[in-house]
């Protein structure tokens, strides 16, 4: 027992729509090519594309798969369209092509929220382990990383990106991978992230504390437990730093 309490604390952070939010460049995407105005459910949208991208992902096999590669433009297309399709509006591919087209270039025009740079600092001041965890192409990922300047806040060996490692969340093996590298314990590792699917199921089951940062205020889509909620990083830094 010693020696796991020896370990350092680790404190693992999910990146789209937590660091930043993932929302905006879909919403200016939608505003330039279907002229959605202010009344748009921008929000319930974003919700349902985030859940076919998952969905979607996931009977792929990830984008690790073989034959990802040639598959990821069809899969960002379908997302699209499925979730427009729920609120009534269809669009071709055509149309969804150019919406996940804008909706990736805007990806690279981003902040943080609020919070999250002081939160980060703070734990690493406290001797935490603290680094990023995130599902994605390693080149795009990282460009997304490189935008918001974490590759200068966040140590290199504790950023840990799905495409470069061989394992999706929420399988528990990228958990388990991060936990080996970064010298950390299961026990004694949190992770923050929006998306129930991958981060708190991938946390839970992998035996992380999971702290579900529900800035949406959506609803569970399982009967998993988060140990924690959030809606903002004061929120996160009041549960992180007692």
């Amino acid at each position: 027992m010693r020696e796991i309490q020896d370990k350092p604390k680790g404190i693992f952070f999910d990146v789209d729509d937590t660091l930043y939010d993932h929302l905006e460049p879909l919403r200016q995407a939608l505003r330039k090519v279907l002229s959605t105005g202010e009344d748009f459910p921008y929000e319930a949208v974003y919700h349902r594309f985030r859940f076919y991208s998952d969905a979607l992902s996931a009977r792929h096999g990830g984008v690790n798969a073989a034959g990802a590669d040639q598959d990821l433009q069809e899969m960002r297309v379908q997302r699209v369209m499925l979730a427009l399709a729920e609120f009534g509006v269809q669009v071709t591919e055509t149309e969804a092509a150019r919406i996940q087209e804008i909706y990736l270039e805007g990806q690279f025009q981003i902040s943080h929220f609020p919070g999250a740079v002081e939160l980060i600092r703070t734990l690493q001041t406290a001797g935490h382990v603290v680094g990023l965890i995130t599902n994605g192409p390693a080149e795009h990922q990282m460009a997304k990383i490189k935008a918001l300047a974490m590759d200068r806040i966040i140590n290199p060996g504790s950023i840990f990106i799905s495409g470069a490692v061989g394992y999706d969340k929420p399988d528990p093996r990228l958990f388990m991978h991060v936990n080996e590298i970064t010298g950390t314990e299961a026990s004694r590792s949190f992770y923050i992230g929006d998306s129930w699917r991958n981060d708190v199921v991938g946390a839970l089951e992998s035996g992380w504390t999971a702290i579900w940062f529900n800035h949406r205020q959506v609803k569970p889509e399982s009967d998993h437990q988060p140990h924690y909620h959030a809606v903002n990083y004061q929120e996160l830094a009041n549960i992180l730093l007692t």
